[in-house]
């Protein structure tokens, strides 16, 4: 470490910033507002610390961290998980607020996280738009299954509100189509991904808005971003399984179920599932490598801007 390096660890909450620095160990508290945030970038803009972390916490940090990105600072947002399990290990266990920020900054100190560019304005709406639809969902998901144990009294209720449900998601799809199709950008990227069978709107979309390194990376980095990457969980004398763990949960997700239609309907993936299961593979084990195989071949695409129908793409 250098005499002249700073890294900054910022808690964040709905009413107040705690913040606090290694190595100096200064600590600060400023309230969650434009005032306080302007407040807290400022001084940074002339004497930029090495790193700042922040860690996600449900769109709550998306104001400070578009400002640290804006004044040019390197700030990182990572997952509270890993962060928690740094704590751990280094024997904090108590958890406040001025804590929090503590530990943000050692992790920052030693894990020097590379800074993920920010989304724009747009990339940023499109996520707004499939997270509020993934909730939709789900509500609509609980009240079914209530509706079959319900008193006959409360069916009407349930009923009028699946119907209420049901005309959001169609709104939805329909504002996450316009949005898509004003963009020229994505316009292009989504009917590339939509030629592949087994891709329907609801992973092309996804990629688009959790995934803008897709066509950018080469295949390991990429299947280690998404979590799709087997990894070695050897010691001593054990050798054990390979196993897949980490990375964008909400790619994740989405590319198991794009995966599962592609093992029925994709020439390419129905052999490669077909050859591993043939070979004796489990059928977890077939899907996570069709998954893997799935995300290289999309991601070979928009790397070259070729579509499915492309010759030698899909030999």
């Amino acid at each position: 470490m250098t005499p002249h390096e700073m890294f900054i660890g910022i808690d964040v909450s709905k009413a107040q910033l705690d913040w606090a620095a290694r190595p100096s160990g200064e600590r600060h508290q400023v309230p969650n507002t434009e005032a306080g945030i302007s407040g807290l970038v400022e001084p940074w803009r002339a004497a930029p610390p090495t790193a700042i972390v922040v860690e996600a916490t449900g769109r709550l940090e998306v104001p400070l961290v578009s400002a640290l990105a804006a004044a040019g600072l390197p700030v990182s947002v990572v997952n509270p998980r890993q962060v928690r399990d740094f704590a751990k290990a280094t024997g904090r266990w108590a958890k406040t607020d001025a804590l929090d920020a503590a530990v943000l900054a050692q992790f920052a100190e030693a894990v020097r996280p590379t800074p993920r560019p920010i989304a724009d304005d747009a990339t940023q709406d499109l996520r707004a738009l499939l997270t509020r639809r993934r909730q939709l969902l789900d509500m609509r998901t609980a009240e079914q299954q209530r509706l079959s144990g319900a008193p006959r009294r409360v069916h009407q209720q349930i009923q009028a509100h699946l119907a209420w449900l049901d005309h959001q998601l169609a709104q939805l799809e329909k504002d996450l189509t316009q949005m898509i199709r004003a963009l020229p950008v994505w316009r292009e990227k989504e009917d590339l991904l939509r030629s592949v069978p087994g891709i329907g709107p609801v992973m092309s979309r996804t990629l688009l808005a959790e995934l803008p390194e897709l066509g950018t990376l080469s295949p390991k980095p990429l299947a280690a971003l998404v979590g799709v990457a087997p990894l070695n969980r050897d010691s001593g004398t054990l050798r054990g399984r390979r196993t897949c763990w980490g990375g964008r949960a909400t790619v994740r997700r989405v590319l198991y179920m794009a995966t599962l239609v592609a093992t029925k309907w994709n020439p390419v993936i129905r052999a490669f599932y077909a050859r591993l299961r043939g070979a004796g593979k489990p059928a977890k084990v077939a899907l996570v490598a069709c998954m893997h195989k799935l995300l290289t071949i999309l991601n070979a695409m928009l790397k070259h801007q070729t579509s499915w129908q492309a010759p030698g793409l899909s030999a």
